[in-house]
């Protein structure tokens, strides 16, 4: 019965300690809910920066120009195969537009080209060839030159500026072939740069074009030209040469040389170039810094007197304009 009893009462403990879980449960006050945190605000993208691209096809209108087949947009970071690769289209393409290219100075010996090449500095080839004429019929060979009245040839010179210093190379120079060659231009690069005038530019014009010999010429246009193009970010002439150099055989050289300087006289100006006519303006990693409007572009370009470049050498292939006349002069050296 004891036994009974006490059952009872603790089972009825636990049904009292129940109901007061419960009702606690149910008269515990509700926690508040955290208060919902704000939206960031949407920040618009920036718009995206227009980018001017290259025409499918040139507008060139140079006789025998073959403009670039695709598209091709240079990166900044372009690999060395890439580089190249584009490098060498870039002048397949000029060769096709300037088949004819060579030397735009006038002679008929190495002498009267190394001496021509010293006076084009700081001024155009059209000037030097009205100069040199009556400089050659007065002194054809080095030992007349190099035995001058030196005011008399600065009375010839004087056309083609700096005419006293100029002066002082051609008469320097024509004393150091008597003394040190014989009468004769050397045909190696270290005997030319001794030469009073003669540097490397002036140097690799000769070996190339009197000598067939390959030199890289990194005159002002060919400078401008590959930076332009991002072959070379070098500012140097020596490291542009060895730079350029490196991107072609060495069997190129001496074309890849007149290619850059015809088109940069013709096409690729230094303050405007005409984009628009740009035969390789796809290839161009700096285009739309000039021209960009075919019409436009095309009165921007500049010819030989006479027609289209290499008129001398192949006079049938003379160039007319798109309205049939003669195309206009060269106007820059």
């Amino acid at each position: 019965m004891q036994a009974a009893s006490a059952k009872k009462a603790a089972s009825a403990k636990k049904t009292a300690s129940a109901k007061k879980t419960a009702s606690a449960k149910k008269t515990a006050p509700a926690k508040k809910a955290a208060p919902a945190k704000k939206a960031a605000p949407v920040r618009k993208a920036p718009a995206a920066k227009k980018v001017t691209v290259a025409p499918k096809k040139a507008t060139a209108r140079l006789k025998g120009a073959a403009p670039a087949r695709t598209v091709v947009h240079p990166p900044s970071g372009e690999s060395r195969t890439a580089l190249v690769r584009r490098a060498r289209r870039i002048n397949r393409e000029l060769a096709e537009v300037y088949p004819y290219a060579h030397p735009e100075l006038d002679f008929a010996n190495p002498f009267q080209l190394v001496v021509a090449t010293v006076l084009s500095a700081q001024t155009t080839d059209l000037r030097v060839n009205q100069t040199t004429p009556a400089l050659f019929a007065r002194y054809p060979a080095p030992e007349d030159l190099a035995a001058a009245n030196p005011e008399e040839v600065e009375e010839i010179l004087r056309p083609c500026g700096f005419f006293r210093a100029k002066t002082k190379s051609v008469i320097g120079l024509s004393k150091a072939l008597v003394e040190d060659f014989g009468g004769e231009v050397p045909g190696r690069l270290e005997d030319l740069v001794k030469l009073p005038g003669v540097g490397r530019k002036t140097a690799f014009v000769v070996l190339g074009n009197a000598f067939g010999r390959p030199g890289i010429t990194v005159d002002t246009h060919f400078q401008r030209l590959v930076r332009r193009w991002q072959w070379t970010g070098e500012s140097d002439p020596d490291k542009i040469e060895a730079a350029i150099g490196a991107l072609f055989p060495k069997s190129d050289w001496t074309d890849l040389s007149h290619h850059v300087i015809w088109h940069g006289r013709r096409i690729c100006h230094a303050r405007k170039p005409a984009c628009g006519a740009c035969p390789i303006a796809p290839l161009c990693p700096a285009y739309g810094e000039g021209e960009t409007d075919p019409e436009k572009a095309k009165k921007l370009l500049k010819y030989e007197k006479g027609g289209f470049p290499g008129q001398r050498l192949n006079p049938p292939q003379a160039y007319l304009d798109a309205g049939g006349k003669p195309a206009p002069p060269l106007g820059a050296g």
